[in-house]
């Protein structure tokens, strides 16, 4: 039976953390940072988890698009149908970049990373 990819990056469980103290500029983040700010995480983690959000509602809606079960899914993707499941469930903290990325491309999806400067400069003491 196919599944629905209605997957957003807010429904993936997060184990909640203290707020940074330095609060960043909201003007210069993206609306997923903001909402993995407000879930307590650093800026960098809220980056991280981010790009991982967005590979994995693009892994869903391929799969979805392609009708395949949970089973059919697993095959392709060369994990288990737990794995796969775990995917379903939003479970974002059990899958790293890299494995995101090669499940996109067992499924024919090429990734390109769209690279921007920082408006904030790192200084160096």
């Amino acid at each position: 039976m196919p599944f629905d990819a209605n997957v957003d990056a807010r429904s993936a469980r997060f184990e909640r953390r203290q707020p940074d103290v330095a609060q960043p500029d909201v003007a210069q983040m993206l609306p997923g940072q903001i909402v993995f700010r407000d879930l307590g995480f650093s800026a960098d983690e809220a980056e991280h988890l981010l790009i991982r959000a967005d590979l994995l509602i693009h892994l869903l809606k391929a799969i979805a698009s392609r009708g395949l079960t949970q089973a059919k899914a697993a095959k392709i993707l060369r994990v288990t149908q737990p794995r796969v499941s775990d995917l379903l469930r939003g479970r974002i903290d059990l899958f790293s970049a890299d494995s995101l990325i090669d499940m996109l491309a067992r499924l024919g999806v090429h990734v390109r990373f769209v690279l921007k400067s920082s408006r904030r400069r790192q200084h160096v003491a």
